[in-house]
């Protein structure tokens, strides 16, 4: 089943993945089933490693590389292993006039793609009730004791 995911579904459920994993609050996950899907895909010969480029966002000052790999029409960047730096070539800096191609996939819809590819189970998180708020302070309130609608007005009086 997983097999008959054709490999364009694939590479445009990655850049919608990718394209929303830039800008979300809480991009890690969305992160680690890109790399599971482009690892698996390289496992599989579908993808190609291209070669190592330099990354746009150094952590903290130091320059660091990326690895490149092409998936179908689309390009994308994934750490590199140890192996990557002996055995691909360093192209250099990004090249900034290189765009994938667009694409309109929702981020539902590609995460159910990849889910479905790298056979990914959510996991199951136990329900936590939310207790109610209990003071440990007894404070009566005068709520239930007043007379309602008033009998007798006190301003007459």
């Amino acid at each position: 089943m997983k097999q008959d995911i054709p490999l364009q579904d694939l590479a445009q459920a990655l850049f919608a993945i990718n394209r929303h994993a830039k800008t979300a609050p809480e991009p890690k996950h969305l992160y680690q089933i890109k790399k599971a899907t482009i690892n698996k895909l390289l496992d599989e010969n579908r993808a190609e490693k291209i070669g190592l480029h330099f990354s746009d966002h150094p952590k903290r000052s130091n320059q660091h590389s990326t690895l490149l790999v092409k998936v179908d029409d689309y390009f994308f960047h994934v750490p590199p292993s140890k192996e990557d730096f002996k055995q691909l070539k360093h192209l250099g800096s990004l090249d900034q006039n290189y765009r994938n191609p667009q694409s309109k996939m929702s981020l539902s819809q590609a995460k159910r793609i990849v889910y479905r590819f790298i056979d990914w189970k959510p996991e199951k998180k136990e329900q936590h009730r939310q207790k109610r708020y209990t003071s440990s302070y007894y404070t009566p309130s005068a709520l239930g004791k007043m007379e309602w609608p008033p009998t007798s007005s006190r301003r007459n009086s």
